[in-house]
């Protein structure tokens, strides 16, 4: 029988299918299915075979198809050496509920796809058990709002440089206030993400506390009710491009001001748990237990963050 290149690759593309499906694929099943000899199935399963370890290597296949003695029949087998690990998954799936970053609907549907698009089959239920009871006790935020088609936006703005509009609902009189801004990067800290950007109206900026600040402002990501894509571009100079990740560093729980440096002294159990939470500090001595620290740091929150350390933190001095 002559083999019509159109039945071929209709039968090729549905014998993936079901291999995709996790279904088992039987040389004489199929052949009988399509009227075709075993000879046409194996060249059909060898020419998936091929396009799985050659055409989608480059695209991060993790897939080629096995024979299964047991089964009689020939199925996908994934990869490990390209998935991540059991132990690996578990963690960062506690690292995404520990966050309650998403609503919980949001949270269930990532925790899902994640497992499933990154765990091999046999693992899957253990994994999902392990996370199981985290999940069914998750506790969402209480802005209960998705925002990240609005993220996707925003990162496209930051990477094409344009403005951007926003409605934006203030914390302290709730408000709701338009700002035209740069968007420049989102960050993530203490269960919400942050978008920092500079606004360039000198109305706007007269009533900052740093009215010439060279720091961007910062905006909660829910509290952004509306995003416009504005056509109109900015250029920040290569060598005055901002880092989110020094910025990062230098930031507590996200409150704006202007940049400083802060010395103290500290007396605790664990000095590593200060380091931790300033990465800029640096350790100048020690003396009766008591350790002197300086660290670079940015914005109102490092108040906050001395304060609650009690008297474990003394003798501040900011410059």
């Amino acid at each position: 029988m002559v083999d019509n290149k159109k039945d071929k690759i209709k039968r090729v593309l549905e014998i993936y299918s079901r291999l995709l499906n996790g279904s088992f694929v039987n040389k004489r099943d199929e052949a009988a299915r399509y009227s075709v000899n075993e000879r046409s199935i194996q060249r059909d399963i060898d020419d998936i075979r091929d396009f799985l370890e050659t055409g989608m290597r480059a695209a991060g296949a993790v897939e080629t198809v096995v024979y299964d003695r047991a089964a009689k029949g020939y199925r996908l087998e994934e990869n490990g050496r390209q998935k991540l690990s059991d132990s690996e998954i578990l963690a960062l799936c506690k690292i995404l509920l520990d966050s309650r970053a998403f609503t919980k609907a949001e949270m269930s549907d990532l925790l899902d796809r994640l497992v499933s698009c990154c765990v091999p089959r046999e693992s899957r239920r253990l994994v999902k058990e392990m996370i199981g009871n985290e999940m069914f006790h998750y506790i969402e935020l209480q802005h209960k709002t998705s925002f990240l088609d609005t993220m996707w936006k925003i990162a496209g703005a930051i990477r094409s440089h344009q403005y951007i509009e926003i409605e934006y609902g203030k914390i302290k009189d709730r408000a709701v206030v338009k700002r035209k801004v740069q968007p420049l990067a989102l960050l993530f800290s203490e269960y919400y993400f942050y978008l920092t950007a500079f606004i360039t109206d000198l109305e706007v900026r007269k009533d900052f506390d740093v009215v010439n600040d060279s720091f961007p402002t910062i905006y909660r990501m829910d509290r952004i009710r509306k995003l416009k894509v504005l056509e109109e571009h900015f250029h920040i100079p290569y060598s005055s491009r901002f880092e989110e990740g020094e910025f990062r560093k230098r930031i507590q729980f996200m409150y704006g001001g202007k940049l400083q440096r802060v010395k103290f002294k500290y007396r605790g159990e664990n000095v590593e748990a200060v380091l931790d939470r300033l990465p800029t500090a640096k350790v100048l001595g020690e003396e009766d237990g008591a350790y002197t620290v300086s660290a670079e740091v940015f914005g109102k929150g490092i108040d906050m963050w001395l304060r609650s350390q009690g008297d474990s933190i003394f003798d501040v001095r900011m410059s």
